[in-house]
């Protein structure tokens, strides 16, 4: 939680980021925000280089502002994610 509190004004100030990580903390919804993308890596450390090559060919998030205002969880099954505006969760396939 400490890496938390740190990391997430260091967000606000940079801007357009996309943010991966391996701690789930960063997985809520709260922590949307326009300005940058939380991509919580949902697989083993060792596949974690592959996930993230692989989610930044995906159609739904090629570009920095298909990313921005999310909070995405990424897993072999697929991608679940919470958006600035919307209420419930989205969950696409690869």
């Amino acid at each position: 939680m400490q890496d938390r509190d740190e990391i997430i004004p260091m967000l606000h100030r940079l801007r357009h980021l996309t943010f991966f990580t391996q701690d789930e903390d960063f997985y809520h919804p709260t922590l949307r925000h326009a300005g940058y993308c939380l991509v919580y890596l949902d697989v083993l450390p060792d596949e974690a280089a592959d996930y993230i090559r692989r989610f930044f060919r995906h159609r739904s998030f090629r570009t920095q502002a298909q990313r921005m205002g999310k909070v995405i969880r990424v897993r072999q099954s697929g991608l679940t994610y919470w958006q600035v505006g919307d209420e419930g969760p989205h969950v696409i396939s690869w």
